[in-house]
């Protein structure tokens, strides 16, 4: 019996009435091309299996390969990739992705930032992620939650919290209640092209001290005039930014770094 290690953050999914409900949310569809992140025991691949003839997984794991790769039939084949997931390039597929998994939460964060830099090869995410970092992505501008993550992923993204999930639904039981959450991609793209690296060096930025003003995050990017000359107040905390005011923080500074 293969157990838990905490430094891949491996808490595994033992709930089956959560694991249906997980399924049914992702909705998978026989076509689909799906990559799990993470499939630890194989507790989603297996009824994700029943819906799909094929399923890519990734797992950073090499103890458990093997035991996926046994999942292979006649009927159904599933390509494993012994990989770190932070480096993992989701973008070498002919036919975009779904992806799905459950997250470890040690690197769940860089992990959505290097998956927003793929989108166009990606339809949709599905996770499971700490309750809290759902809570962060999903919160409104204004609220004392927004951040970066927040600004970032409803930038690129639609975020819905699906499912709220109780520790006892893991083994071992994480100290955290997690939730479940569907992102799926703007059709047509908030930020331009020749504007993503600005804005993501701005919202670094806005971000880099939360309870800082917007005039000190900035000072050495846009002067407190220039913001007051779009209509923002350079006073504001980063998190009472709206995405426009980002976009437009992030047009007026486009010169100043390479894209």
């Amino acid at each position: 019996m293969h157990r838990a290690r905490k430094r891949f953050g491996q808490n595994f999914l033992v709930d089956p009435t959560i694991i249906q409900s997980l399924v049914s949310a992702i909705a998978p569809k026989n076509a689909d091309n799906i990559l799990e992140i993470g499939p630890g025991l194989g507790a989603l691949t297996r009824p994700l299996l029943t819906k799909v003839d094929h399923l890519e997984v990734v797992e950073l794991d090499r103890d458990l390969i093997e035991q996926l790769e046994q999942l292979n039939s006649n009927e159904k084949t599933v390509t494993v990739h012994q990989h770190d997931a932070l480096k993992f390039d989701f973008s070498s597929t002919d036919k975009p992705r779904r992806i799905v998994g459950n997250l470890p939460y040690n690197i769940s964060t860089p992990l959505i930032f290097h998956l927003l830099d793929q989108l166009p090869s990606i339809i949709d995410m599905h996770f499971m992620l700490q309750k809290e970092v759902v809570d962060r992505i999903c919160t409104p501008s204004g609220n004392r939650n927004f951040g970066r993550l927040s600004a970032m992923v409803q930038s690129k993204c639609v975020a819905q919290q699906l499912i709220e999930v109780p520790a006892k639904s893991f083994s071992p039981a994480p100290k955290v209640t997690s939730a479940f959450i569907r992102l799926t991609p703007h059709r047509q793209p908030f930020v331009p092209t020749e504007l993503e690296t600005t804005f993501k060096i701005i919202v670094q930025k806005c971000f880099s001290q939360p309870r800082k003003t917007l005039a000190n995050n900035l000072r050495d990017t846009i002067s407190s005039e220039e913001i007051t000359a779009i209509g923002i107040d350079p006073s504001m905390r980063p998190q009472q930014l709206t995405l426009d005011n980002l976009l437009t923080l992030s047009k007026i500074s486009k010169n100043q770094f390479s894209q």
